[in-house]
């Protein structure tokens, strides 16, 4: 810090832990118990509520007796008693607990696609905590303090969310103590309630109260933000008790602490909600009651507040022998404090009787504090200034109090004396004199107004004076604090008197104060004028406290200082400076075209040194790399594409391969026919299709074809007709015996015929049999007891009849629709289709059969998602399979014209059609087109891989494959395929590959699947860097983008970039290719690329969607459905309107519509909106889709215009109607239940269903469960003595075999007997299997495995590759009951079997994580959310819930929401998704890449556009010209460092280690700290052999490799209070807590980030000038200005605040603590102090932490998982010990042993000699981890 060590907040507790010290009494009697579910009362509101005091001896007890706080409860003699005993134990077991859940915590994304509708909650008391240990933050800057809290909350805010602070009543004891934190949470809470729009509660008593509890049912946040540890032990047992309620309320729970943040997430520490948790809460509940009473009783007794003011402790602290303030070391903000044991002190006299003591003292006070602001009232006008209030208040009531002293001073003179003996020094004991207090006072005066007249720009510049406060005067500024606080509480409930809060932030400033103090006491000599306003406005305010204690004689307003005796004393601890300086020395000349074109405009502003500056010439100059060879070794070079595990790619004849290859194909294309059938098309190329000769004969041909098609429809027909006839007998029986099943039955017949005429026999027969069933049924059936399933199904047949085959109809057949219709009652319709009169005896007569209920209503309720879409009926030639609607026609023209596109459609829509039409339109163009589709994830990429070979085949000239693969692990004909598979981390290998250019200039179109990922939260820059850089059309497709139009807008932006680039720049290529053409008219170019990017979106979805809520009622479970307009408020709608994407099914709007007629009856609109009188559908014999959903806008924008025209709470009324009766199950294991559930699924016929679940292990967990479930019921029905019987026929099975083997040779001559006998044996071998069959088939109901979907040979071939699967065994015997589970860190096989059999319809329950909601083609019946999380967001929802409703399937989808709390399944229903905004786009690495591809291309224009494209084209930077420039700076200092570690040379050529950076992209900084361990050569010192003459190196060297490695690379911290337990918990195998590095590798660490650090300090000063200075001096949440004209009519002003340290980088609230410039070196300072509007913070700047610390400077410590695993090669260690899934731990151990392989071939690659040591040191240990990891 530029001015040193920062006067610490600490100086005040650690005087007040040890000045105030009294005994700690846990003795509770049973008439002492804290009513913690009832006490709502808020404490210290009014003056009454202070006259509660103790009586005599407790108070003169807490004044003699020491106080102390031991660390832990039980260090205390005093708990002694059992009860206390209890409670410290369970403390100790609860602080444990806390802190072992702390372990497991994950480390991601809190802000999950925020939307309007979701909220979390915030302590307000752990925001104090925080912020006020910020490392920044000085003793008494509350200005700086606002601000910080406001950064946090406003950061928050920006970033979309919703959150709801919570101060507790009772979390305000634990600040009696401390009377200046007290006064910082009033104002605190005061400030956020008056001036910010923030919702913040401050009702509640604590966590166990029982309206906090009914809060949290009622709304039931997402999580909670809470600190980990509190000020003192008291205060974390506290937050302890919180957080374990919290957990046990389902409420998920985020540590303050470490926590980052990026342009858009927050990322934390997260411990999910479980139900253990749950079960846990419950079982000690009343432990943490008892707890909780016992904690707040003691601090009630031992830290009462008005003891502050006591008379006695005022002397007492006065006269300490402690005389200084403490501080505490560099920059270290304010620490937690751990109290020192009690020391004796001399016993103060005691008090004759209370009305001379204490109690008439505090008394007094509170009285004397509402005079005083009475007083106040009379004399100063509404709307006055808080600052100056508070000032008056304060001052005036210690200038009392200190009168007061002064006589009671003189009555305790020999306790003065006492004192003296002790060796005081008498200068230092006396208390403040009235005078000296009134000096203070004068000086406090002034520095308020000089807050309220000097504007932050001039207020920043104030001098840091090596000075504090002396300890009398530390105890005056105690009792200051508290009257703050008094006065605050009083305010705060005065409704009589409007104060001006505005600046309430700016109650005060000890640093100014201090330097008035100063100047008064060393340089008033100087005798600086104050300046005609502040001295008036001075004057003012002192006479005010004049008049308030006018029985005091306080003296004039002039002179401020008339005693003699210093206030400040020198620090005992010198000043500390930075230990460094930002350098100014300006930046190393760059002789690049690229960069004079992308950042030339703000070049010019930049200081650049001359040639022969040291700085330039110390640079070590490298030779360039290449890319094919090393620059030192001369080897051929491998790029990223070259290490990846790679087959089939062309190159190889060898049969056996080219088998492989074939049987990789076969199993292809039968995976694919899993996922849509066997439809398989050969393509042939345009160039290969024979030329037409002549018209005639090309006439002649369409006719011969025209008449071979009309034969074989006829003969189709006829085929169809007899197949028909042969059905429909057996169909309309079973219609009549099983109307459900003969139903189904006729259905599927329908779908599998294609003849028309044949399709309308089979409806007309349909009609016939379900009306004559109909007519049976309501003879024997009375009115209520009807099944209406008949009906529905006579209204389907004849709106089939009506809409598809009108052409068809006969007279006769209309008579019978009519028919059906009168006999239904629908009269009106009926007089439609037949003009004939309907007599009374006719309606008589059909009365028997109606069903008393209008057509248009029936149509709605119970027949709505039978209702027929409009879809188009002209066929489109380009599609085969069915007829597109117009949007998807409209994609098909896109690409036709060779068009970009952006799809948003809905899942199972059709969107994807697209993505394979444009396939096959490349394929058929030619030979050498690629279309590259880009999928998220490896299981995606397998998906559509398969589906490709389905869908195609074409023959290919030899080296050439139809379709290739690339992930990061894996690759096959990746460069010599057609049609690329990739994830986009791989494509981006390629496109920046400078020699892979012309294979890039080859692909005609690039499909980007789930697009959305843009916006995600790993990989999303590599998605912008994409679409940025490819040249060629593109479509993008995703289901959940709200703001598509800013998508387009962004890649049309870019495509007009690339049309300006094609039109100035002619490519060598395209002339060449012009004038082939000209010489040979007949080769035809390729059509131009189109640079339009059209937005095609599509909102229906082909099946509803209806949700369903679960509840436990008597054991069983119950199914409420959820109507979505439930889930609305009336605010919402007035705030956010009703969500375009919020849909109601037709039986959902009739259920609205009766509801807004029940609410209101007089409703003006309701004959009108009556569904029969409605204009669509009066009269209408088919009500179409189309017409319901007009019917629901309608119906919406009356409910909207309700709200708005004063009817709000009737719109309240009808919300609240439509909610279902849901009770939580909060007491209720319902995990134990799920078997059950998923049993109920069956009977009720919504299986197959997907059940989502955010927690790996009860994803495993589940499945086990329901098929020890099924196995017990299995075992209930089967016979007593069947274990007995199997046993008895595998014997005897065994015999027979045996018999038939020992038989003799068929070959040779068997008598007559045997051969008998043989027969015999054999037939009775067949027996005997069938028994055994039999007895080991599983009952129906005792499985979910559909064994007619799937004959055993191909279940059989799906299974095999189980064999070689992680878990295959467990996941088989899961498959074999039909049930299975699904989720990213399962073995790739393991996932395909699941995948397969799910769709063949074989397994029908299968319990899944968020990854196969991404785009995997798993549909079904039913979709089951089991549990909340935090992850159950808007985007997740909507891309779970997609998976509903199987289109031909199923009419409708189901979703259920199992366990999710009633609020959650609110705000999942009407958030919305998120936006696309995008990411930070650079890193240094890619600058190295982007330079080393502009550099090393074979086609260096094209490339140089390409990363022009890059940097000029980010997501983030859109219409934002601030953001770009900065993006420019950020580039320019990225070339410096690579320039001055020589990575770059001054033409912006690569050079030396460029390459091996380059490899590790993905682990920046690590790459960067490799290399330079390399090039120092701390790794040849290490890796030496066993002996001299081995290539072995030792079990010492390798640990301390991997030691190395995963320090520089790993990213896996703990939180840092589990770092500071660690010595409380036993670990079995793992050492779990990574060693720090030896010291000579810290070392070059160290060096490295010096260098980052001094490059980075200059960026910050440069892209300073690009912030918002306006903005700067707004406090960022509640937007109150500290700007304003500079003072300088005043001389005192001009000499206080002229520090010229450099301060351009630093906030100016900031610099009120002290910080400059220099101190952004520090990088824990950076994001709390930088400018705020310049977007930049830590995570950009590449530094590597030796110690990481948080952001209360506790040092976190990295998981020892990647090491430990190496010593003992277990995963079930590191799930033991280190708090890991195991799934999730061999996924990261796979990305660390592919590190370790990487760094070893870069290394082999870049030596000379193949047999250096750490050469041969790195294959051993990348051939010794990947041995150990290859076991699982």
């Amino acid at each position: 810090m530029a001015s040193g060590v920062l006067d610490s907040w600490e100086d005040y507790i650690c005087t007040d832990s040890e000045d105030e010290e009294s005994k700690i009494s846990l003795k509770s009697s049973e008439n002492e118990t804290l009513l913690v579910g009832d006490q709502e009362e808020e404490t210290n509101k009014t003056l009454s509520e202070f006259s509660s005091l103790p009586d005599e001896g407790d108070l003169q007890s807490n004044l003699e007796a020491d106080y102390e706080i031991s660390e832990t409860w039980k260090d205390s003699p005093e708990f002694q008693n059992p009860e206390s005993s209890a409670c410290c134990t369970f403390e100790d077991t609860l602080s444990d607990y806390i802190v072992n859940e702390f372990a497991k915590a994950e480390y991601s994304s809190l802000l999950n696609d925020y939307v309007e509708s979701e909220f979390f909650l915030i302590d307000g008391d752990s925001l104090l905590i925080t912020h006020i240990l910020q490392k920044t933050l000085r003793k008494g800057q509350t200005l700086h303090f606002f601000y910080l809290v406001e950064c946090f909350l406003s950061d928050l805010t920006e970033k979309g969310a919703k959150y709801i602070l919570v101060f507790f009543k009772d979390a305000e004891y634990f600040y009696y103590s401390q009377p200046h934190l007290l006064s910082l949470r009033t104002a605190l809470i005061f400030h956020l309630e008056r001036n910010t729009d923030l919702e913040v509660h401050t009702v509640f008593t604590n966590c166990l109260s029982q309206k906090w509890q009914e809060f949290l049912k009622e709304r039931h946040p997402y999580f909670l933000i809470i600190a980990d540890e509190g000020l003192n032990d008291f205060q974390t047992l506290f937050l302890n008790i919180f957080i374990f309620h919290a957990l046990g309320m389902k409420i998920s729970v985020a540590l303050i602490s470490g926590q980052t943040s990026d342009v858009l997430r927050v990322y934390g520490y997260l411990i999910q909600s479980r139900h253990k948790h749950i079960k846990d809460f419950q079982q000690d509940k009343k432990k943490v009651k008892h707890a909780m009473q016992t904690l707040i009783q003691d601090q009630k007794k031992c830290n009462f507040l008005p003891g502050q003011l006591s008379l006695i402790n005022v002397q007492k602290e006065a006269t300490s022998h402690q005389t200084v303030e403490k501080d505490v070391g560099a920059m270290g903000g304010w620490r937690r404090f751990r109290p020192k044991r009690k020391v004796q002190r001399p016993k103060e006299p005691e008090p004759k009787s209370p009305a001379e003591g204490m109690d008439k003292a505090e008394w007094d006070t509170m009285i004397q504090v509402h005079q005083v602001i009475t007083q106040l009232k009379q004399l100063w006008p509404e709307g006055s200034d808080i600052r100056r209030i508070l000032c008056v208040v304060t001052c005036s009531l210690g200038l009392k109090m200190h009168s007061k002293v002064a006589e009671y001073s003189e009555a305790s003179e020999s306790s003065t004396q006492g004192h003296l003996k002790c060796g005081i020094h008498q200068e230092n004991s006396e208390p403040l004199t009235l005078q000296e207090v009134a000096d203070l006072c004068r000086m406090h005066c002034l520095s308020i107004i000089f807050l309220s007249f000097l504007p932050l720009s001039q207020r920043g510049r104030s001098k840091i004076i090596g000075s504090c406060w002396d300890k009398r005067v530390c105890t005056f500024l105690k009792m200051q604090q508290v009257y703050i606080y008094l006065a605050l509480k009083i305010l705060n409930n005065d409704a009589d008197w409007t104060v001006d809060l505005t600046y309430l932030p700016d109650f005060s400033d000890n640093i100014l104060w201090k330097n008035i103090a100063h100047y008064h006491e060393t340089e008033a000599f100087l005798g600086l004028d104050l300046g005609k306003i502040i001295e008036r406005e001075y004057q003012d305010l002192w006479n005010t406290i004049s008049k308030l204690t006018s029985s005091c004689d306080i003296g004039e307003p002039f002179p401020l200082r008339c005693t003699s005796k210093p206030f400040l004393i020198k620090e005992q601890i010198p000043l500390e400076v930075p230990e460094k300086k930002i350098p100014n020395t300006g930046l190393i000349p760059i002789n690049s075209d690229l960069v004079e074109d992308y950042a030339g405009d703000v070049l010019k502003d930049l200081l650049f040194l001359s040639r022969d500056h040291s700085a330039i010439t110390s640079v070590v100059q490298q030779k360039e790399y290449d890319e094919l060879l090393h620059w030192h070794s001369g080897k051929p070079l491998s790029d990223d594409y070259d290490r990846t595990k790679g087959d089939f790619d062309g190159k190889s004849n060898d049969p056996s391969i080219l088998r492989q290859k074939q049987k990789l194909q076969s199993f292809q294309r039968f995976y694919g026919q899993t996922l849509e059938g066997s439809i398989s098309k050969t393509i042939v190329t345009q160039s290969e299709v024979p030329v037409k000769k002549s018209k005639s004969s090309s006439k002649k041909k369409a006719e011969m074809i025209e008449d071979n098609l009309k034969s074989q429809k006829a003969k189709e027909d006829e085929t169809q007709l007899k197949r028909w006839n042969a059905l429909s007998e057996s169909i309309k029986k079973e219609i009549k015996q099983n109307f459900m099943s003969g139903i189904n039955r006729l259905d599927d017949f329908i779908k599998t015929c294609h003849s028309n005429s044949v399709k309308f026999d089979a409806e007309v027969v349909g009609l016939d049999t379900c009306f004559e069933l109909w007519v049976e049924h309501c003879k024997s059936q009375d009115k209520k007891s009807r099944n209406t399933d008949i009906a529905v199904q006579v209204m389907v047949r004849i709106h089939i009849l009506w809409e598809t085959f009108c052409d068809q109809l006969k007279k006769s057949d209309l008579e019978k629709i009519a028919k059906c219709l009168k006999y239904f009652g629908f009269e009106n319709l009926a007089l439609s289709v037949d003009s004939a009169q309907i007599t009374e005896s006719d309606r008589e007569k059909f009365s028997n059969y109606g069903l008393d209920v209008g057509a248009a209503r029936f149509q709605l309720q119970y027949m709505g998602h039978y209702l027929l879409r409009d879809e188009r009926n002209d066929p489109d030639p380009r599609v085969q399979h069915f007829i597109p609607d117009t949007w998807q026609r409209e994609l098909l023209d896109a690409v036709d014209n060779n068009e970009s596109a952006v799809i948003v459609a809905p899942t199972s829509s059709g969107k994807t059609y697209a993505s394979y039409y444009c396939m096959e339109k490349i394929l058929r163009e030619s030979n050498e087109g690629i279309v590259v589709y880009v999928a998220p994830t490896k299981a995606l990429v397998n998906q559509v891989v398969a589906t490709v070979y389905n869908r195609f085949n074409k023959i290919l000239p030899d080296g050439l494959s139809l379709c290739g693969v690339f992930t990061r692990d894996y690759r096959h004909d990746a460069l010599n395929s057609q049609i690329l598979v990739t994830v986009p981390q791989c494509l981006e290998i390629l496109l920046l590959a400078p020699h892979r250019q012309q294979w890039v200039k080859r692909i005609k179109y690039v499909i980007f699947d789930e697009v959305h990922c843009l916006g995600g939260e790993i990989g999303a820059e590599v998605w912008e860097h994409l679409l940025v850089m490819i040249r060629c059309p593109f479509l993008a497709l995703s289901a959940t983008i709200s703001n598509p139009e800013r998508l387009r807008e962004w890649l049309q932006s870019v495509k007009r970039y690339w049309e300006s680039v094609d039109n100035t720049t002619v490519s060598n290529d395209c002339i060449v290719a012009n004038r082939k053409s000209a010489r040979n008219p007949k080769e035809q170019t390729s059509k131009k690329y189109s640079y339009t990017v059209r937005l095609v979106t599509y909102g229906e979805r082909y099946n509803d969607l209806e949700k369903y809520v679960c509840s436990l009622k008597s054991d069983d479970f119950v199914f409420e459905h959820y109507h979505p307009y439930a889930a609305l408020t009336v605010n919402h709608i007035e705030k956010y309107g009703i969500p375009k994407d919020l849909t109601c099914s037709p039986r959902e709007t009739i259920k609205l519509y009766d509801s807004m007629l029940a609410i209101w009856p007089a409703w003006p609109r309701a004959e009108e909106l009556e569904p029969e009188e409605f204009s669509c559908f009066k009269n209408k014999i088919i009500i179409m889709k189309s017409d319901a959903r007009k019917y629901e806008e309608e119906l919406k924008k009356e409910l909207t215009n309700w709200i708005s025209c004063g009817h709000r709470k009737k719109a309240d009324r009808l919300l609240q109607y439509l909610k279902p009766d849901h009770a939580g199950c909060y007491e209720v294991d319902m995990q134990k239940k799920i078997p059950v559930f998923v049993e109920k699924l069956k009977e009720m016929n919504k299986l197959p269903a997907l059940l989502f679940i955010f927690n790996l292990d009860a994803v495993e967990r589940i499945p086990e469960d329901i098929v020890s479930f099924l196995t017990e019921k299995q075992k209930s029905k089967q016979k007593p003595n069947i274990k007995k019987e199997k046993r008895h026929l595998t014997n005897k099975l065994q015999k027979v075999e045996k018999s038939l083997e020992s038989s003799p040779s068929s070959k040779g001559k068997v008598s007559a007997s045997k051969t008998e006998h043989n027969i015999f044996r054999a037939s009775e071998k067949e027996e005997l299997q069938r028994r055994l069959k039999k007895c080991n088939e599983l009952p129906p109901d005792c499985t979910y495995a559909n064994y007619k979907s799937v004959n055993d040979m191909v279940l059989q071939k799906i299974l095999n590759p189980l064999q070689w699967a992680r878990k295959g065994e467990t996941i088989r015997g899961l498959v074999m009951s039909g049930v299975g589970y699904h989720h990213g860190s399962l073995d790739q096989k393991g996932r395909r079997v699941v995948e397969m059999l799910f769709r063949m319809g074989y397994i029908r329950v299968v319990t899944a994580t968020s990854s196969l909601a991404l785009g995997i083609n798993m549909p079904c019946k039913s979709v089951v959310f089991i549990e909340d999380s935090v992850y159950l967001d808007a985007l997740n929802y909507r891309q779970m819930s997609g998976r509903a409703g199987r289109r031909g399937q199923d009419i409708i989808g189901n979703v259920f929401f199992y366990d999710i709390p009633l609020p959650k399944v609110e705000k999942l229903i009407k958030a919305n998704v998120p936006e696309l905004k995008g990411q930070f786009p650079l890193s240094i690495t890619l600058v190295l890449r982007l330079m080393l591809l502009a550099a090393k291309a074979d086609d260096k224009e094209d490339a140089k556009a390409k990363v022009l494209s890059v940097l000029k084209h980010s997501l983030i930077s859109l219409k934002r010209p601030k953001t770009e420039e900065m993006l420019k700076l950020y580039f320019l200092f990225s070339c410096q460092f690579l320039i001055q570690e020589s990575y770059l040379n001054q033409e912006g050529i690569p050079v030396g280690f460029a390459g091996l950076v380059s490899h590790l992209h993905y682990h920046e900084p690590g790459n960067f700290v490799l290399v330079r361990f390399l090039m120092k050569g701390l790794f040849r010192k290490l890796c030496q052999p066993i002996k001299t003459d081995s290539k072995i190196f030792s079990e010492s060297v390798m640990e301390t490799l991997v030691l190395i490695l995963a320090n520089i690379f790993g990213t896996y911290y703990y939180p840092a209070r589990f770092c500071e337990k660690k010595k409380s918990f036993k670990f079995f195998q793992s050492k779990v807590f990574l060693e720090d590095l030896p010291k000579d590798f810290a070392v070059a660490v160290n060096e490295y980030n010096n260098k980052i650090k001094d490059i980075f300090g200059c960026f910050f000063l440069s892209v300073s000038k690009l912030a918002n200075m306006e903005e700067e001096f707004k406090l960022p949440l509640s937007r109150t200005d500290f700007a304003g004209e500079e003072c300088d009519d005043s001389e005192l002003v001009g000499y206080l605040f002229s520090c010229n340290k450099r301060r351009t980088a630093v906030s100016p609230f900031a610099c009120l603590s002290g910080i400059v410039d220099d101190d952004l070196l520090d990088t824990h300072t950076i994001n709390s102090a930088v400018l705020q509007t310049v977007d930049v913070n830590t995570n950009n700047i590449p530094l590597l932490h030796l110690k990481k610390y948080d952001n209360q400077g506790r040092r976190m410590i990295l998981n020892s998982y990647a090491l430990d695993f190496y010593k003992h090669g277990s995963l079930m260690g590191l799930t033991q010990d280190n708090g890991m899934n195991e799934g999730d731990a061999y996924y990261r151990l796979k990305d660390f042993m592919l590190l370790i392989k990487t760094v070893s071939v870069s290394l082999l690659e870049l030596c000379e000699d193949e047999n250096d040591n750490v050469v041969l040191a790195f294959q051993q240990l990348s051939n010794s981890y990947a041995e150990k990891l290859n076991k699982y």
